[in-house]
Formats: C-alpha cells, sequence, structure tokens
C-alpha cells in the first residue's frame, strides 16, 4: 500500500558537519516536528552515510544509508559562488533521489532540511487535496535556534528563502525511481535546491498551488548553519536596507511571538533550554 506524503531529510556527510553532536541533535528536533503530523498517512525517511551516529528514529521514520563522499567544496573557500552551489546542490540531490528511491511508492514528497520545522497540519491538508500536482509555501516563520522568549519572522516569500517549503506529487519531477541513470543536471536542479522547482513544473502545466498557511519554520543563527545566518531581528529588521522608515515598519509589522499554538503546531515536544533572546 502506497504512502500518501514522505518527508525526505538528506543529511550531510558526518566530514562536513562543523559539530556533529549539535547536528544530531537539531535532527533529532527536527524529526519530532514531522512526527507530530494530525494524520497519519506519512513516512519519513532520513538519508545518511554510513557510520554516521544518527539519533533515535520516531516512529514512522526509516534510515536509508549511502556511501556518497564528503562534499570538497562545503565551505566556500576560494570557490567561486557558483561552484559553491553546484557543488552543495549535488550533494543534497542525490542524497534526496536515494530517500526518493526508497519510498518510491509515495504519492507526494516533501524535501525538509536537517534543521527545520514543520507544521503539523501539512499531511492532513494533502489528504483533503489529493491529486493536485502539490503547493509552495509563500510564507513560513524563520527562528533563533534556541530562542525560548524570541519572536518569530513571517517571511512574505519563504518558499524562496528556505528549502523546506514545497509538497510535490511524485510523478511530476520526472525523474526514474527504479534505479535507472539521473543525470547531474536533474539531480541539481530538480532535487538539490528548491528554487528552481516552481518554475520548471509552471512551465510544464502543473503549476503548484500556494499553501494556505505556514508550512514550516526556518531555523537560523546556529553555529552549523550552512548559510551562515545570524538571529532573526539581524537577519530580517535591523538590517542597513530596513532603515528606511517604510522598510522598517513592515519588517517589525512580520514579527510574531513565540504562542502555545505556534509550538504545538511546529516544534513538537521540543524543549526550549537555548538563549532566551532573539
Amino acid at each position: 500500500m502506497s504512502t500518501l506524503l514522505t518527508f525526505i531529510v538528506p543529511v550531510r556527510h558526518q566530514a562536513n558537519a562543523r559539530h556533529w553532536p549539535e547536528l544530531k541533535q537539531r535532527l533529532a528536533q527536527t524529526l519530532a516536528s514531522i512526527a507530530s503530523q494530525d494524520h497519519a498517512d506519512w513516512r519519513g525517511i532520513v538519508v545518511a552515510n554510513w557510520g554516521a551516529d544518527l539519533p533515535e528514529m520516531p516512529a514512522g521514520f526509516e534510515v536509508e544509508r549511502v556511501d556518497f563522499a564528503p562534499n570538497t567544496l562545503h565551505e566556500l573557500g576560494n570557490a567561486t559562488k557558483e561552484q559553491f552551489y553546484e557543488a552543495f546542490r549535488l550533494d543534497k540531490g542525490r542524497r534526496v533521489l536515494a530517500g526518493m528511491r526508497r519510498a518510491s511508492d509515495s504519492t507526494y514528497f516533501m524535501i525538509s532540511d536537517d534543521d527545520d520545522f514543520v507544521s503539523r497540519k501539512l499531511t492532513g491538508f494533502v489528504a483533503e487535496h489529493r491529486g493536485d500536482p502539490g503547493w509552495y509555501f509563500p510564507s513560513g516563520f524563520v527562528w533563533t535556534d534556541g530562542s525560548r522568549r524570541g519572536l518569530l519572522y513571517r517571511h512574505p516569500a519563504f518558499s524562496k528563502l528556505c528549502g523546506t517549503s514545497h509538497i510535490v506529487r511524485a510523478d511530476l519531477y520526472g525523474l526514474p525511481l527504479d534505479g535507472s541513470a539521473v543525470s547531474e543536471q536533474d539531480i541539481k536542479q530538480r532535487l538539490g535546491s528548491h528554487i528552481f522547482i516552481e518554475t520548471m513544473l509552471s512551465q510544464a502545466g502543473t503549476p503548484l498551488a500556494a499553501l494556505p498557511f505556514c508550512g514550516a519554520v526556518y531555523r537560523i543563527g546556529h553555529s552549523g548553519a550552512h548559510s551562515g545566518s545570524m538571529g532573526v531581528m539581524r537577519t530580517f529588521v535591523l538590517k542597513r536596507r530596513n532603515f528606511a522608515p517604510l522598510a522598517f515598519v513592515q519588517s517589525v509589522l512580520r514579527l510574531r511571538p513565540m504562542t502555545a499554538s505556534v509550538r504545538e503546531e511546529f516544534f513538537g515536544p521540543l524543549t526550549f533550554s537555548g538563549r532566551g533572546s532573539s
């Protein structure tokens, strides 16, 4: 029997992690968030290298072990930005493909980064709209890692910012899941990045619809953040470009409190033990 929605969580090679125990802790929190779905027809696939020390898997999750080499351009270093992005997309994309092949009977896929959080309403929403091409997340929250009292920032173009931002009907990826060869270009553009899929599906005549609620929380400001992000206030509110009065007011109006309902919907059983500011 097929699964309605499968969450694919690609995990970088352990040699590319700055501090594996912290990555492991964040991954455990992400998996707990996904496992809090309020509809039962979901499955989770964590894709990680052999030898990677993973947290205990919640019910509903499986591990797909791979033998990919470390990404030698995981850090920018002396590479150009395009070389850096292309290497990242290939590494992430082939991990995602391995997870999809593990769950080839899934009707929909959602790719989730290993440190984000998702709404517990996603699977139920997909069940109510079964058959649709899929959804992009036009809005979602951004949260500073460990901030118990800190504010969330409701980003107005979330699917352009965060990789945890699309649900796509499996057949629309147009990729063989039976082990056949897939070009590196398809792996990078269809699976390794979140910035191309909306345009590709729209041009193919199967556009994604806008999810009508916030679908995920993008965690920023931690030591392992590949984006090198800072906290919410410095990243989105206090940036120099926001010093114009109108831009500043618009940014402030996007701030939201960390309410009990937000915690329940996105963070699952997460215990807030970190710093208290945003």
